[in-house]
């Protein structure tokens, strides 16, 4: 894995050396917001089957066992698709100033894994992101179904990214009431300035559904101010995706 491009690493930042952390299983979900997380790398993994996603998530499990957990290295929280069609690796890094080593030591082994237990998984490079805006309900309650909303543009724009996110924001504080089911939704940036993501949370996929259903437009309101967000010039292409948390490692 190499450097983010325009991300660039700690001035005279230390080589890599054997970490005395190791990887623990919590059941607890990320804290998205942290501020903390100066980068996320996301990948996203299609593996056909229930069957192949568990065997994938253990094969990570089992991996981080054996390798020495970055310092630099957050959080890593694992989605299943509510089709168990997809798994997605959301990965939180304080910075990147690990990356080289964590290219030469850790991901030949997680490869070698993930290899082992679905022989015929297709390689897939992560997308690096940095959190921009966050927007969450204050009484939360622990969501039930996370969406993943992803947005691709007509070539790298980094202003374009985040007038993007705004938009959905100025569409979201006009609804007259708060979006039924929605709890939270915590939009990013790629590094490359051609994507944008939205890691939502929500109470259930039939909320997320129904709000779909109100509006009438594929969007999750209905107010005036979505024709603006459906109109954005510059995108290429977009879509989501609805998972569900199954465990996030953690190094202790």
């Amino acid at each position: 894995m190499s450097t983010p491009s325009a991300i660039a690493p700690a001035a005279n930042a230390p080589a890599f050396t054997t970490s005395s952390l190791r990887a623990r299983t919590v059941d607890t979900l990320p804290q998205i917001d942290r501020p903390d997380a100066g980068l996320v790398a996301i990948t996203e993994f299609t593996v056909g089957s229930p069957e192949r996603l568990q065997a994938l998530l253990d094969a990570s499990t089992s991996a981080w066992t054996t390798l020495p957990w970055p310092e630099t290295l957050l959080s890593i929280t694992w989605l299943a698709s509510l089709d168990g069609r997809k798994a997605l690796a959301y990965v939180q890094w304080r910075d990147d100033s690990e990356f080289e080593s964590y290219g030469r030591i850790q991901r030949p082994a997680l490869a070698a894994h993930f290899k082992a237990a679905v022989p015929d998984l297709q390689p897939v490079p992560p997308v690096f992101y940095t959190r921009y805006r966050s927007g969450v309900r204050p009484d939360a309650p622990v969501p039930g179904c996370i969406v993943i909303v992803s947005i691709e543009f007509e070539g790298a724009d980094a202003a374009r990214q985040r007038a993007w996110i705004d938009t959905v924001f100025e569409a979201i504080e006009a609804e007259p009431v708060a979006i039924d089911g929605g709890i939270s939704g915590h939009f990013h940036t790629s590094v490359d300035g051609i994507r944008a993501l939205n890691y939502a949370e929500w109470t259930d996929e039939a909320a997320h559904q129904a709000a779909l259903d109100r509006s009438g437009r594929g969007t999750i309101g209905a107010g005036a101010k979505w024709q603006a967000v459906r109109d954005f010039p510059g995108v290429k292409a977009s879509g989501f995706t609805r998972y569900r948390f199954v465990r996030r490692l953690i190094g202790g």
